[in-house]
């Protein structure tokens, strides 16, 4: 029996993973599980916002699968990914997947790219099909200071794990991600001590990459990614 852990990111909700998790669910028999973060979902509460609170909520439903279920997989979002590798470094997990992980933190040069997109759509009175607009304005606001606080102190907690991590991992990042610079695919490869690494780059894919362009590859791959575990402790052909 195997049950998988996704755990989204920094002031979002299981929905920004829901693609990903229900292709998961569809095509197998796992028992996937989408927790959400103290303070997280789509109506944010972040006035109390921890670090810590962030990763015992993702601890505790880590816990709940590894009682139930004989071989835990886990993925990762943005801050997610942050989570899902100190987890894998601290338990035994079979494998890893880290999604446009927040390693290092803004890629200022997409960001100015993304934001001209933005105005220039206003200009045309086109705001309402700017898809990045959309998901972005109801934050505006809505994030507390110490919030972001929390949320470096989450990053720098984390990152001392990274060498302690053995698992087999699959490191997926887009290229126009305005957040998360592409690079910190690089530096979470070289961090990472795992014998078993795969990088991959989706050309089309910002920083929500499993709502992007191309969700279906990325879907079909961390699936992909995750069935050569079963099959080979099965002795399956790969």
């Amino acid at each position: 029996m195997i049950g998988c852990l996704i755990i989204h990111g920094f002031t979002g909700g299981p929905y920004e993973v829901e693609p990903l998790a229900s292709y998961l669910t569809k095509n197998t028999n796992w028992h996937v599980e989408v927790p959400t973060l103290p303070g997280h979902g789509k109506k944010l509460n972040l006035t109390d916002a921890s670090h810590k609170k962030w990763i015992k909520a993702a601890e505790a439903s880590f816990v709940q699968l590894q009682a139930k279920y004989n071989e835990i997989y886990i993925i990762g979002f943005s801050m997610g990914g942050m989570i899902a590798a100190y987890l894998a470094a601290k338990y035994k997990v079979e494998k890893l997947v880290l999604l446009a992980t927040s390693g290092k933190y803004l890629s200022f040069k997409q960001i100015t790219l993304d934001l001209t997109d933005v105005i220039a759509d206003g200009f045309k009175g086109e705001l309402n099909n700017n898809k990045l607009y959309q998901h972005y304005k109801k934050k505006i606001g809505a994030v507390p200071l110490k919030a972001n606080i929390e949320f470096l102190k989450l990053v720098r907690f984390t990152r001392r794990f990274l060498k302690k991590v053995e698992t087999p991992v699959l490191i997926a990042q887009g290229q126009q991600d305005g957040m998360v610079p592409y690079k910190t695919a690089y530096y979470l490869d070289k961090k990472i001590t795992s014998s078993r690494k795969e990088v991959v780059f989706f050309e089309r894919s910002r920083h929500l990459i499993c709502l992007g362009e191309d969700k279906d590859t990325l879907n079909q791959m961390v699936h992909q990614f995750l069935i050569k575990s079963v099959n080979t402790k099965q002795g399956l052909p790969q």
